[in-house]
């Protein structure tokens, strides 16, 4: 089953079978494992008086008075009005006249939708419509809500993957009975069917439960192989520390940070030791990693060898290198000759690069993805350095590492996972950390407000336009979705644009674009020619534009703080004063909580700790925080105590049985094996 084909499914044909694709279903295995995003409750119904806005509602009426249909600008808009003891509520359907003579009068029927309130009065807009006895059936229920492109449906996903859980066959499981019960975990194939299909709250939390413990263990577990490969591999690049680097320092327009000057002590420590580097820089967003990352560069071509710098975005690998070609004109370093390779070269560029590569001409290569191509032969790579780890991952960072002698590892993220996490997750690698900002740079300036402050954001954000400045704007949805009441970014530029003056150009970004559109827009907005972006998350790891001094963030809640906190990094990266407007788009008291520790704090270590204690773990319907090893469903803040857990139990197997070879792990080798060759199909992919 692994990977066999959607189309062996019934009702799936080629255009649904590209539909799946683009959500990344491209076979079975695949499906099985796209898991929901959420789930809708059917819950008992509510007085009409004590409905709750903005939230889905239940409710149960007899129709007194046959519902009236009116014609607003060519739009059919048919009106219904419930009346109980305890309140009124105004019930409308767009475009469904027939409902009209289908909801009889002295009948009692349920509606479900999302109340609000609309010129002073509590409005259900399209609610679904049930029998009592209709809705006593499905009360309870827990329904998946699965993440969607256009002209996916949830009726679609949910019709696949009943069918496929139905007729596949079962996994094996790979857990010793005793070790299942000793952490509380349920079993594989009883988790599959529940994540899709719970029973309850209580089989959901179980079913989650078990997969997120399983996508900690196997991770950590490849770390573990990994480590045992890396830590004693013998320097086949010896080096030796060269002035070259201090001159360097020296020149710099400002002085390097004491955490930088000591992590920079460490790297040279590193590289020339006898053993191989394997180190993680962990420094929050501006704290100074890059100028790092170059000095390890210049000190690897002074030495006669080549280095390779690894970035998620063509943007970002453009930025880099243009910023690499400034640092080594400014100090006369010529024979560096660096380049830059990435996926939209042409095939001519990408030949003469590739020769400069493997003849030596070149000795520092920037990139993205296409640094790991197997066309790319390096003459002598003795340092690769990966920007932004948790966008790349184990197998992808190995993969480079495969291209020759194995060289010197550094990686650089400016996600702030808490130090006993970050042991776990970056196991394989030394730590070191940046906890200091540069002077120059002045605190970003918070505030948390409710949507009836939007105006004035509006206001705020024209003022900064006129000064020369621009702004981000980040909603959480590429287009509307009615299951969800958020911001999105298609309709948000569009008003936008009809609120701002003509002069200001707002433009949309996020990831169903094709790349060439996203580097263009990127580019457009990092030369000033667009002065709003309204974007998802996408810029998270995105272009460095020092003149964006605002960014509004839609619907904040929705959000977790550790992400809050990597998008605010994206403002505050000149030296003009920049402000991050973060927009609570409910009105719960423990969003307000969480929102106000980004409101106190700019620092990203502090925030990912106090964020750990006021969730704790097992936050069934948590945010996710971050793309960290691109877990699916596992997330390193809310789920920590059972990061900890599958930490614990790959040590305890693998101190009695280090090569796997023991009968008991043999259906476990088999598991690790499957899931490596998963994480090197998705680097192909």
């Amino acid at each position: 089953m692994k990977e066999e084909s959607l189309r062996t499914l019934k009702g799936i044909g080629e255009k649904t079978e590209k539909l799946f694709e683009r959500a990344g279903v491209g076979n079975l295995n695949q499906l099985l494992h796209y898991y929901p995003r959420d789930y809708d409750s059917y819950e008992q119904t509510v007085p009409l008086g004590m409905v709750r806005d903005n939230e889905k509602n239940a409710v149960c009426g007899r129709i007194l008075r046959q519902p009236s249909v009116k014609n607003y600008n060519h739009k059919s808009v048919t009106i219904l009005q419930l009346e109980d003891e305890t309140g009124k509520l105004q019930i409308t359907w767009f475009h469904m006249p027939f409902l009209k003579s289908t909801l009889k009068r002295g009948g009692s029927y349920i509606f479900r939708g999302r109340v609000s309130m609309k010129n002073g009065r509590k409005t259900m807009e399209h609610p679904e419509i049930f029998t009592i006895a209709g809705y006593d059936e499905i009360q309870g229920q827990l329904r998946p809500i699965y993440p969607l492109t256009t002209g996916l449906t949830n009726k679609m996903v949910i019709k696949a993957v009943s069918q496929l859980l139905e007729e596949r066959s079962l996994e094996p499981e790979y857990l010793p009975e005793e070790q299942r019960e000793r952490l509380r975990l349920c079993e594989i194939n009883y988790a599959i069917a529940e994540i899709h299909f719970p029973s309850d709250r209580n089989s959901l939390a179980e079913a989650r439960r078990r997969l997120v413990f399983d996508e900690f263990f196997f991770f950590i577990l490849a770390l573990s192989r990994l480590k045992e490969k890396t830590e004693t591999v013998e320097n086949h690049f010896p080096m030796r520390a060269v002035w070259r680097t201090e001159e360097v320092i020296e020149n710099l327009p400002y002085r390097l940070t004491d955490a930088q000057m000591g992590v920079w002590n460490e790297l040279e420590r590193d590289m020339t030791g006898r053993l191989l580097m394997n180190r993680l820089i962990q420094g929050d967003v501006g704290s100074g990693k890059t100028i790092l990352a170059f000095l390890s560069m210049i000190m690897c071509c002074e030495n006669g060898y080549q280095s390779a710098l690894m970035v998620p975005t063509e943007v970002l690998a453009v930025q880099h290198y243009e910023s690499l070609c400034r640092l080594l004109e400014e100090n006369q370093i010529t024979d560096a000759r660096p380049v830059l390779l990435k996926g939209s070269c042409t095939q001519k560029e990408k030949r003469e690069i590739y020769e400069k590569i493997a003849s030596g001409e070149t000795k520092m290569i920037v990139g993205t993805h296409a640094l790991i191509q197997e066309k790319v032969v390096y003459r002598d790579l003795a340092l690769v350095i990966t920007d932004e780890q948790h966008r790349f991952g184990v197998r992808q960072r190995t993969l480079l590492t495969e291209k020759g002698y194995p060289p010197n590892v550094l990686v650089m993220s400016a996600t702030p996972i808490p130090r006993t996490l970050a042991i776990i997750l970056y196991g394989d690698l030394d730590i070191s950390v940046l906890n200091e900002l540069p002077a120059r740079r002045l605190p970003i300036k918070n505030c948390v407000v409710g949507t009836s402050w939007r105006p004035n954001a509006y206001q705020f954000m024209e003022r900064e336009i006129t000064a020369g400045h621009q702004v981000y704007v980040i909603c959480p949805m590429v287009e509307e979705n009615e299951e969800l009441n958020c911001e999105n970014v298609m309709d948000y530029s569009s008003r936008l644009r009809e609120r701002m003056p003509a002069g200001i150009r707002v433009e949309p970004l996020h990831g169903q674009m094709k790349a060439q559109k996203k580097n263009e827009i990127m580019e457009a907005f990092a030369a000033n020619e667009i002065q709003i972006l309204v974007s998802t998350t996408v810029v998270e790891v995105g272009v460095n534009v020092p003149n964006a001094t605002v960014m509004l963030i839609e619907n904040a809640e929705r959000f977790g703080l550790a992400q809050l906190h990597q998008l605010r990094g994206r403002v505050g990266r000149g030296e003009a004063q920049s402000y991050c407007i973060f927009m609570q788009g409910d009105e719960k008291e423990e969003t307000s909580r969480r929102l106000d520790i980004l409101n106190r704090s700019n620092d990203g270590f502090y925030i990912a700790e106090e964020d750990l204690k006021l969730r704790g773990p097992g936050d069934l319907f948590g945010i996710r925080q971050s793309g960290i090893a691109d877990f699916q469903i596992a997330d390193i803040y809310q789920d920590a105590d059972i990061l900890k857990e599958s930490s614990a139990a790959v040590r305890e197997i693998l101190e009695l049985d280090p090569e796997l070879k023991l009968p008991q792990n043999r259906l476990l080798s088999e598991a690790l094996e499957h899931y490596l060759e998963r994480q090197n199909a998705d680097i192909l992919l």
